[in-house]
């Protein structure tokens, strides 16, 4: 028996109806390139074995290794790796042109970070299926004009395709979260979600304005762009972060990246 560790934020899915439900949803062939984060004892990753040549695992939790190899070995090849998924080069695992399929149920204090991390290999991954936080999934699909909208909805929606699956009840785990999951799948775009032409600049513009959320963009961005420049590309300056489309960051930022001279006219 492995006692869940409150600091690797573990609830080990257990629920066989929701198992079904995900892996049917990612829909697994024979030759697929999956890698799994976080795998738990393998609950996820024996049914998405028994369907594939081979997967890879990242697991922190090195107590959790002999359990996984002893879990899974009936059921096929497997790689693993005993790192940390914030840390690791995902770019190793992309073999020839089989592009990554990833998947996860993400422990909820590093999930943020942690997709922010994966879609700098977002030209290696062709799809992400993550058991996450249903707030934090609110957020990644969230549309403007709405609470749930912030950095998070405009920097991954740059990036991917998103969609919402369906929740999980917390009985699906052992111990079971005092929150609701949610299901995502994350599709990584091959021309992006908006014209960017300096990303740098770009984040930097999304993070400074839903830093000060209830500000105006007028006064979020008064360190970059003044009100008549703002209003050059067709965006009221009184308008607030949540209200602006993907499409309107990026054009903010565009248009601080040629004032600051680290952009092209």
């Amino acid at each position: 028996m492995h006692k869940a560790r409150k600091r690797f934020g573990q609830n080990f899915l257990h629920d066989p109806g929701v198992i079904d439900r995900i892996v049917r949803a990612i829909h697994p062939s024979e030759k697929d390139n999956i890698v799994e984060i976080g795998p738990g004892q393998g609950a996820l990753s024996f049914p998405l074995l028994t369907l594939c040549q081979h997967i890879t695992l990242i697991e922190l939790d090195r107590d959790l290794i002999p359990i996984l190899e002893r879990n899974l070995s009936p059921a096929g090849q497997f790689s693993m790796h005993n790192e940390d998924a914030l840390k690791f080069d995902f770019s190793t695992l992309k073999t020839g042109e089989r592009k990554m399929r990833i998947v996860g149920n993400l422990p909820y204090n590093i999930s943020t970070p942690l997709l922010f991390h994966l879609v700098d290999y977002a030209e290696d991954i062709k799809d992400m299926y993550f058991m996450l936080q249903k707030e934090v999934v609110d957020r990644i699909c969230a549309e403007p004009n709405t609470k749930s909208y912030g950095r998070l909805s405009v920097m991954l929606q740059y990036h991917c395709a998103v969609e919402k699956l369906f929740n999980v009840g917390p009985g699906a785990f052992n111990p079971a979260p005092k929150v609701e999951s949610s299901i995502v799948r994350l599709l990584p775009l091959a021309t992006k979600g908006a014209n960017v032409n300096d990303l740098l600049m770009f984040s930097n513009v999304v993070s400074q304005c839903f830093n000060m959320r209830r500000k105006t963009i007028r006064n979020s961005l008064k360190t970059k762009l003044t009100e008549q420049q703002i209003e050059s590309v067709g965006i009221d300056p009184v308008l607030r972060p949540e209200n602006l489309t993907l499409q309107q960051f990026a054009d903010l930022s565009n248009l601080a990246s040629v004032i600051a001279g680290s952009g092209s006219a």
